[in-house]
């Protein structure tokens, strides 16, 4: 009996093992763990540290602790007073900015009812359009494709065999090996073109508008109909894509409780891009009690960015077939997501009549212009079930790397206190902003691993911060700066008093 125990001990030893291997192998090396980091956190200069979790922070508290806290506060981008800026045929969105003209390119898909004899079917395509300013577009006649019994259109990708073309995503983060000499690489999805050429597809070009059809790729033969976002984590040198579980939910005829519920998020990884992805897609996220408390238990799709370490989500949270709004989730390793703090929408539906009042679908990142990011998204006057609904594009901007901070309390303050941080050398910038002026105060020790100040680096030693800036540079009496404490390991302590704290950066 004792010998059985053994062997059987040593069976799951053994099998245990072999799971942290395959784990390794599937997701790679990784620097840190996800939620609790490696002490000393090595930072890079020019790298934003964001404070959208506990990530960095190590702790967090107000003076008067019994009353008030430091808290996370979300600040949804503002939606622009020229909104619909964009009008005319169009669904998911994807806008980026070309570096070396500054010019905004917009892709979008468009779509049309084909009447046959069983019933109206879909027709999608990606359109393209262009503008000096991000406000005005102007949607050029092509003439490359047939749509709607013309080549008058502005339509850049049909997809093989004129499928259902949907779902652009431009791959923005992708390493220079990774383009095979394209200025551009997007996946798209297509359907209704046969088993052969269905599915998740991979294409590039030099000019967003010409695509090579000859180099593109499948890259999964899966129904996946919604967005599906791919981005590059080059921490970890592997791919991650966003999706649905669509070949095991909602594949087949039957009642509901036989086809599953498939609008979650799910995902596949791959160390490579341009090859079929192997493996079958992981479940994700689902709708838990806070959404079900409004009946929002389906999930219909999350584009995603990587920027700064973080994976960034925009998650299309779904009332049941009604309303649709914009949620923003993050993650430091594309499995453990955080929601919006008060599950506070980033992109909420407009009010009652107006053209973004059923459904907002935030785009798959967001675009810099100098000091602001910019967010398009594609809004409908009308919910899902909507048979006459209308759809446009919106801008809603913000302060760069402002979408969630830490609040100190305005009675008394509260402090912030980083992880240990290996100093890379340069001046600590801060993005921060004061709510109200008169009672806001921020200030900025270096401590030591068990919080004894460094001499000239206190609080008293701070010159206070004024207020609201994307940058502002911390110094200590003296003009001293951090750029002398280089290699250092120190903890940063935040004074915050009625002021949002964004980001630090060594610079």
């Amino acid at each position: 009996m004792i010998l059985k125990t053994v062997a059987s001990s040593m069976k799951l030893m053994t099998c245990a093992r072999l799971l942290v291997l395959l784990t390794l192998m599937v997701w790679g090396p990784r620097r840190s763990a996800a939620q609790v980091p490696e002490q000393p956190i090595e930072m890079d200069r020019g790298v934003p540290q964001f404070f959208v979790d506990d990530w960095l922070v190590d702790n967090r508290f107000a003076i008067k602790y019994k009353q008030q806290a430091v808290v996370h506060a979300v600040h949804p981008p503002q939606k622009h007073p020229a909104n619909p800026v964009y009008l005319g045929d169009c669904g998911y969105v994807n806008v980026a900015r070309q570096p070396k003209t500054d010019r905004f390119q917009l892709w979008t898909q468009v779509h049309r009812w084909v009447e046959k004899p069983s019933g109206r079917s879909s027709r999608y395509a990606i359109a393209y359009a262009e503008s000096a300013d991000g406000l005005r577009w102007h949607a050029p006649n092509l003439g490359l494709f047939e749509w709607q019994g013309s080549r008058d259109n502005n339509i850049v990708i049909r997809g093989p065999n004129n499928a259902r073309a949907s779902g652009p995503q431009l791959l923005l983060t992708l390493p220079p090996e990774q383009r095979r000499g394209y200025e551009y690489v997007m996946t798209y999805r297509t359907g209704g073109a046969g088993k052969e050429h269905d599915g998740i597809r991979l294409i590039g070009s030099q000019d967003g508008i010409h695509w090579d059809t000859d180099g593109e790729i499948r890259l999964k033969h899966v129904h996946s109909d919604t967005l599906n976002s791919i981005v590059f984590d080059a921490s970890r040198n592997r791919y991650l894509m966003t999706l649905r579980a669509k070949d095991r939910y909602r594949r087949f005829k039957g009642q509901m409780i036989d086809t599953g519920a498939s609008r979650r998020i799910a995902f596949l990884t791959s160390d490579e891009l341009w090859k079929a992805w192997e493996g079958q897609p992981r479940a994700l996220l689902t709708p838990d009690e806070v959404d079900a408390e409004g009946h929002y238990n389906f999930f219909y799709g999350m584009p995603m960015h990587y920027y700064a370490g973080i994976y960034w989500g925009f998650l299309w949270v779904f009332r049941m077939n009604d309303p649709i709004h914009t949620e923003l989730v993050t993650s430091r390793d594309g499995v453990h997501w955080r929601r919006s703090p008060r599950r506070m929408p980033l992109i909420p539906r407009g009010d009652d009549g107006t053209w973004d009042d059923g459904m907002t679908f935030g785009g798959p990142h967001w675009v810099e212009v100098g000091d602001q990011w910019w967010f398009y998204y594609a809004g409908h006057d009308g919910g899902h079930d909507s048979k006459d609904r209308q759809a446009a594009i919106g801008l809603a901007t913000c302060p760069k790397e402002r979408l969630v901070g830490l609040y100190g309390p305005p009675r008394a303050g509260g402090v912030v206190v980083t992880r240990l941080i290996r100093w890379p050398g340069g001046d600590l910038f801060i993005n921060a902003a004061a709510r109200r002026s008169g009672a806001a105060q921020l200030t900025v020790r270096v401590s030591d691993a068990i919080r004894e100040p460094l001499e000239g680096f206190d609080h008293a030693d701070c010159r206070p911060f004024p207020g609201d800036a994307v940058r502002h540079r911390v110094t200590w009496a003296g003009d001293r700066s951090m750029d002398e404490l280089v290699g250092r390991v120190v903890r940063l302590e935040i004074f915050l008093q009625d002021v949002d704290l964004f980001t630090i950066v060594a610079e």
